[in-house]
């Protein structure tokens, strides 16, 4: 069953004027998995207080959760040139003043975080955005969102060890400033890399969505992007607002477990070995993907949708059954298996519901709302840890994950997916 996919991954990731974007994202996307873990290390590098360190990460992802959508939507409105270029030289210095400029205690390390939260490059929207707009057959489309699913798996485990290396040689803040600069380069390959014949952007693509109807909702007129955009922007939609509040409630059990994990291994087990289940959880999510990805084009996304979220709810049940740090190791690497394929859904979803000149800010709300559902896991799970335990804490998450299984259910038919262009990708 999986023989099939990696080929399908392989034909699509080399395609001409298809590669250079979706490889130039991977490298744009590097800081992304591991600066909040940089920022904290390089803080108390600098003899800050975990206090500290932690306020500053917090203030980091704020500037991320409000700046996300306006650079989202500036991106919408201009293409990817003039924004990914100006986010990708001002990050990089907005961390570079954060390392070497700035101290613990002061009010600039703070305010330095902010800021290079604000200006974050918007790799992952713009990279999803344009698998929706390129000339592509609906299969490959899948199969692009797919691999966006699957990276993301590969990202979570793969930047932090990267992030490692790089400290064994130097210093934290120099590992963050070059992991910064990396991703600042690669923002700027994604900027300025050509793209197939027939892709839109912009307001270019507002254009095409007007006359062709492409990647909006049927039937819904498209406003000029010269005009006022309301400040809900895609949200507005409510399938849209639907499908970003079932990703946020899906988000908090993967908060309340990040909490559990630890706490479990520390009561079963030597606390060192929280790592190691930690991967398994990842490496879980990205075999599901390859192994069960396939089928899963051969079903509407509204309808595997919820299908998906029911399964990711039994599988964070499994935790329940764990007496050991070995069985809930199995018990995340098996339960572990929708998690990506439900991501990957989501972004089919997103890509058939935005309307085509919100596509970018579109992407963005959906990943924000899952960044505050995991956020908000991790406080409850933090509340509950201590009277309660973590075999509770693993029961919340499984409440939780069913609650976003039964809005799925419940919003399927707001969800029903139009029609993305299917194409052959022109070259």
């Amino acid at each position: 069953m999986t023989s099939g996919l990696p080929r399908r991954f392989l034909d699509l990731l080399t395609r001409p004027r298809v590669a250079g974007a979706a490889w130039w994202s991977v490298v744009s996307r590097l800081p992304v998995y591991l600066m909040s873990l940089a920022i904290v290390l390089t803080v108390r590098e600098q003899g800050g207080s975990y206090a500290q360190a932690g306020l500053v990460a917090a203030l980091y992802t704020l500037g991320m959760a409000l700046g996300s959508p306006l650079i989202a939507r500036r991106l919408d409105r201009n293409g990817r040139s003039a924004v990914l270029t100006a986010t990708a030289v001002a990050y990089p210095v907005a961390l570079a003043v954060l390392v070497w400029a700035t101290h613990p205690g002061g009010w600039a390390q703070p305010a330095a975080a902010v800021v290079a939260g604000v200006v974050l490059p918007p790799a992952n929207a713009c990279m999803r955005s344009l698998w929706a707009r390129l000339p592509l057959q609906e299969e490959e489309r899948e199969t692009a969102y797919l691999w966006e699913a699957l990276l993301t798996e590969v990202l979570v485990i793969g930047a932090p060890l990267m992030l490692a290396a790089l400290m064994l040689v130097g210093s934290a803040g120099l590992a963050l400033t070059a992991v910064a600069v990396v991703g600042g380069l690669g923002t700027l390959g994604l900027a300025h890399t050509r793209l197939p014949t027939g892709t839109t952007e912009g307001i270019a693509a507002t254009a095409a969505d007007s006359t062709e109807g492409t990647g909006g909702i049927e039937g819904t007129a498209v406003a000029a992007p010269q005009g006022r955009r309301h400040l809900l922007g895609p949200l507005r939609e409510p399938a849209l607002l639907a499908l970003t509040g079932i990703m946020a409630v899906s988000a908090v059990p993967i908060g309340l477990l990040t909490l559990a994990i630890p706490a479990f291994v520390a009561r079963h087990g030597a606390p060192g070995g929280a790592g190691v289940v930690y991967a398994c959880w990842g490496v879980g999510s990205a075999l599901g993907a390859l192994w069960l990805g396939r089928s899963q084009s051969q079903v509407a996304p509204h309808v595997r949708f919820p299908r998906l979220l029911l399964a990711y709810a039994i599988g964070t049940g499994l935790t329940l059954l764990a007496g050991s740090q070995l069985g809930l190791a199995l018990a995340l690497a098996v339960g572990s298996a929708p998690i990506a394929l439900v991501s990957a859904s989501e972004m089919t979803l997103v890509s058939g519901i935005a309307d085509g000149r919100s596509m970018a800010e579109a992407f963005t709300w959906a990943s924000l709302a899952t960044v505050l559902g995991d956020a908000l896991g991790q406080q409850v799970g933090g509340l509950l840890m201590d009277p309660f335990g973590p075999r509770t804490v693993f029961a919340v998450a499984t409440g939780a994950a069913l609650a976003a299984a039964a809005l799925a259910f419940g919003c399927r038919g707001l969800l029903t997916r139009q029609s993305a262009p299917s194409v052959e990708c022109a070259v």
